[in-house]
């Protein structure tokens, strides 16, 4: 087997319509909740937090309590950089 990066694993919870919007709508910096990333990625509320489940176990996201809501947040700059990235070469 090769050693290095598990780009694979990364370009497939990337490449996911879905979580590819979820993603896009937290690229200004801000955090959402499931409830408006669900939105953002046309998806319902138990879809949604599986998508957000996969997203936190692959390092993209971040989550953070607070009162009884969570915020989902890009995991760093190296996210939001390789969105970014991606972006730059993906068709509009």
């Amino acid at each position: 087997m090769r050693e290095g990066p598990d780009i694979a694993r990364i370009a497939s919870l990337v490449g996911d319509p879905a979580r590819a919007n979820m993603l896009s709508a937290l690229m200004n910096g801000g955090a959402l909740t499931a409830s408006e990333l669900a939105l953002e990625a046309n998806v319902g509320l138990p879809t949604a937090s599986s998508h957000l489940s996969k997203l936190i176990d692959g390092g993209l996201l971040t989550v953070a309590s607070q009162g009884r809501h969570r915020y989902y947040a890009l995991a760093g700059t190296e996210v939001a950089a390789m969105i970014e990235a991606i972006s730059g070469v993906s068709p509009l």
